[in-house]
């Protein structure tokens, strides 16, 4: 009997096996160890097909309540972290202080995002009549804000900056030098914004007062400083495994590059969770906002806040090609002024004060937009994108585990392209010293050097941000090195300065000075805290052409006056520095007199300030007061005795 088509296809799989007849139907007898038997079949398909229906009706009705369950997990979750803060408080409010204000913090920042995107609209609604004021009475209201502004300034010189010296007035007419000289040198010298200029440096003024000037700032800062160190630690465990256990004698690749690998994926796992992005917008709004900046540059102003030169353009590649002349010397000035949260971590590990590398980077950003708009002003009408329609790039990684992968791997041609550029340039730098040296032997004066070129040729400038006469040779050379070859040659020579100082050895060595004053240190931080080397101008300018080819030309046109407005924008945030800058008298004397180092300016000042602060006790003795010791007293009047009263009363 000839099979049919079915069952010939049945017999060709093997599917006639009578063995398949009764898949559905088998039952297997088992004997237990208790004697018991168990009788188990599987499941039948209509068992099957049973379950699948529940399931199918279990995801529907999950679906539909699904914003109902986020909101009850978010709400344990939330009760949770809240009973955990509370109870660090109660078991101990000031190991939990720094828990609580981070929450609070980010609690406000939640629930004001969360009211400006349900109610944003009517708010601002709201605000209309009074927007529309301001905007017929903004002439007016505009120069009064200039009145004011300069009567501020005027009472700040009299009643503060001259009252402490010299230096601070220097390093205030040195920042109204750079602005002058960018005003005269602009490409349009007469299109400038006064907003725009005085707006970011208001700014940086608003910022360095927060942080240098008020208590809560400075240590609220150096606490984010202080835990910043630690962090960076953890890179140690990293570097321990993978070169030993004496990878610290090797300092600078096993030590300080390892903390960019660290520092990188931490930032990839930011981004991948939107608080990188978000921040940037925050920061970019308000520079928006005050300085009347276009949202693309004040964004990518924001970025180089944490990001390097060649990544923080991304952040808007969709809109590089539509930017400006002005727009694109924006976006490569700000590239310049700043340098990135992974080198500056870098810069951290090798001995510089974290609390001021901190706050230089989040000046620049005003300043490197300031002296942009300055140098090259808005001629051209730009395209119109809002806050609602910028949108950042955030990467592409699926995951978080992706992301600090992706983060870490990212670092591989960074670290190399450090390590071979600082061989290759301390390489050159000795090569060109010998030589120079050699040319100068034949007029008997060996000493030539590269260093000792730059030390004359950029010294005026360090002085002018307020560096003493003294140390602005050596400044000056952090400055050449720095612009000529890179940040890092130079700051690793700023470091050695520093271990030179806190090691308490002597000041001069065969006539030649070993370190700087701490004055000085602080302003040459601030200086040197920037990508505006001629290295880093190839590197933007390759970056952004990959990015829009069709404004090669452009990009290229505009590179060497960003890097001179880079420049520029990190002397002026120096300057700043200088004119707020406010040294830890009782600290620096006891540190001063308990070494061999004494009679510079900044002790001197320190003992002035000492003075005021002691009180006598005629006829006995004098006693000192504002955190003075009275070692620190003794040595003040060693140095330099005071006209008011005794010295000899404080023995």
């Amino acid at each position: 009997m000839e099979l049919s088509k079915s069952e010939k296809e049945n017999v060709k799989q093997g599917n006639d096996n009578e063995a398949f007849e009764l898949e559905n139907h088998v039952c297997i007898n088992e004997e237990c160890g208790s004697g018991t038997t168990t009788h188990t079949c599987n499941i039948t398909d209509n068992d099957k097909n049973f379950l699948k229906r529940k399931l199918e009706a279990l995801q529907s009705c999950l679906g539909s309540h699904k914003t109902k369950i986020q909101l009850i997990i978010n709400l344990v979750l939330a009760a949770g972290f809240v009973a955990m803060v509370t109870a660090a408080c109660v078991v101990n409010f000031h190991r939990a202080v720094g828990l609580l204000v981070i929450s609070l913090v980010t609690i406000f920042f939640l629930v004001w995002d969360w009211v400006m995107e349900r109610y944003g609209d009517q708010v601002w609604e709201v605000l209309a009549p009074v927007k529309n004021i301001l905007k017929r009475n903004w002439f007016w209201i505009r120069w009064m804000v200039y009145v004011l502004l300069l009567a501020a300034v005027v009472c700040w010189l009299v009643l503060d900056t001259a009252q402490r010296g010299t230096r601070q007035l220097v390093s205030f007419g040195g920042l109204l030098l750079l602005v002058f000289l960018m005003i005269v040198f602009s490409k349009h010298p007469f299109k400038w914004s006064w907003q725009t200029l005085i707006s970011g440096i208001g700014l940086q003024f608003v910022f360095g007062l927060l942080i240098l000037r008020t208590e809560f700032g400075l240590q609220a800062l150096t606490w984010v400083g202080n835990k910043v160190e630690m962090f960076l630690s953890f890179t140690d465990a990293g570097s321990k495994f993978v070169f030993g256990d004496n990878f610290t004698d090797h300092f600078f690749v096993f030590r300080v590059m390892p903390i960019l690998v660290f520092l990188s994926s931490v930032i990839s796992i930011l981004y991948y969770v939107g608080f990188m992005p978000w921040l940037i917008c925050k920061i970019g709004f308000v520079m928006q906002v005050t300085m009347g900046t276009s949202p693309t540059e004040s964004m990518v102003a924001a970025g180089n806040i944490f990001l390097g030169l060649t990544d923080s353009p991304l952040l808007i590649r969709p809109y590089i090609s539509e930017l400006t002349v002005s727009e694109i010397h924006a976006v490569m000035t700000g590239g310049f002024a700043s340098i990135s949260g992974t080198i500056l971590g870098a810069f951290i590990s090798l001995g510089v004060d974290a609390t001021h590398l901190l706050t230089a980077s989040l000046m620049s950003a005003p300043a490197s937009l300031a002296i942009a708009k300055i140098f090259w002003p808005e001629r051209n009408k730009t395209v119109f994108i809002s806050n609602k329609d910028l949108k950042l790039m955030n990467g592409e990684n699926k995951n978080l585990l992706e992301a600090a992968s992706q983060g870490a791997s990212r670092t591989v041609r960074l670290v190399g392209s450090i390590i071979t550029n600082i061989i290759a340039f301390l390489a050159l730098l000795a090569f060109l010293d010998a030589v120079l040296s050699w040319l100068g032997g034949l007029f008997d004066y060996p000493q030539l050097s590269f260093s000792l070129i730059c030390s004359y040729v950029f010294m005026p400038l360090s002085f002018m941000m307020g560096v003493s006469w003294d140390d602005s040779f050596l400044v000056a050379e952090l400055i050449g090195l720095k612009t000529f070859l890179n940040e890092f040659v130079a700051y690793q020579r700023l470091s050695e300065f520093i271990k030179r100082r806190e090691a308490g050895g002597p000041e001069y060595v065969n006539d030649v000075k070993q370190y700087i004053s701490v004055h000085s240190e602080t302003i040459a931080i601030y200086a040197l805290c920037g990508f505006s080397n001629i290295a880093s101008l190839g590197m933007s300018i390759g970056a952004l052409s990959a990015m829009a080819p069709n404004k090669r030309s452009d990009i290229s046109r505009v590179g060497p006056r960003a890097l001179i407005a880079g420049s520029v924008a990190c002397f002026m945030t120096a300057c700043i520095a200088g004119v707020l800058y406010i040294p830890d008298c009782p600290l620096l004397l006891n540190a001063e007199f308990n070494s061999n180092i004494t009679g510079r300016a900044e002790v001197l000042q320190c003992c002035s300030q000492l003075y005021s602060s002691v009180t006598v006790h005629e006829p006995l003795n004098v006693t000192a007061g504002g955190g003075f010791t009275q070692s620190s007293l003794l040595g003040c009047c060693a140095l330099t005795p005071p006209k008011h009263f005794n010295c000899s009363l404080a023995q």
